[in-house]
């Protein structure tokens, strides 16, 4: 069954994903279709504290928008698909997202200020709590990003308790 596209806004957002300024990097989702695919964007601006320390007169490469947070914003657009309907608000509080392995990426071209980063993730497999996606960032309708592979997985915070106190017999704790 397809869901209607419809905007998911900073709000919904907040309560979806633990991230705050300046590191929430997704700023609405313009189509979900649950347990399948998502489009989500990003606007970038100079306004972000990455840019604080670039100073005038510099060059347009040195405003390129940093490759690992292209990548972290597409990674918390495919964790909105991971917990989209899939748990209440008061679960995902208890849970704790892990990314487990990213393969497969490919930067095309790289953003500037000024640029909207269209996020497209689609869902290729589950075991359990495991999700597999892979998916691609459009700049302008042209390809910046493309993810090939990540694996997330959601866990309990309490299972992961630096004390091992939460740990089962066999399983190493690290502190």
């Amino acid at each position: 069954m397809t869901d209607q596209p419809y905007v998911i806004g900073i709000d919904r957002l907040k309560q979806t994903l633990p991230h705050r300024y300046p590191m929430l990097l997704v700023d609405r989702v313009t189509a979900v279709e649950t347990g399948v695919s998502l489009t989500a964007v990003k606007a970038i601006t100079a306004n972000e504290p990455w840019y604080a320390e670039i100073p005038d007169g510099a060059t347009e490469a040195d405003h390129a928008y940093p490759v690992a947070l292209l990548v972290e914003s597409w990674c918390q657009a495919a964790g909105v698909l991971a917990l989209w309907e899939r748990f209440t608000p008061e679960e995902v509080a208890e849970l704790v997202m892990l990314f487990g392995s990213i393969s497969g990426i490919q930067v095309h071209a790289r953003a500037l200020p000024g640029s909207l980063v269209e996020h497209r993730v689609r869902h290729v497999r589950s075991v359990g709590t495991t999700l597999i996606f892979e998916g691609e960032s459009l700049l302008d309708g042209a390809p910046l990003l493309t993810v090939g592979s990540i694996v997330i997985t959601m866990r309990p915070g309490g299972e992961l308790s630096a004390d091992g106190e939460n740990t089962t017999e066999g399983e190493l704790s690290h502190a």
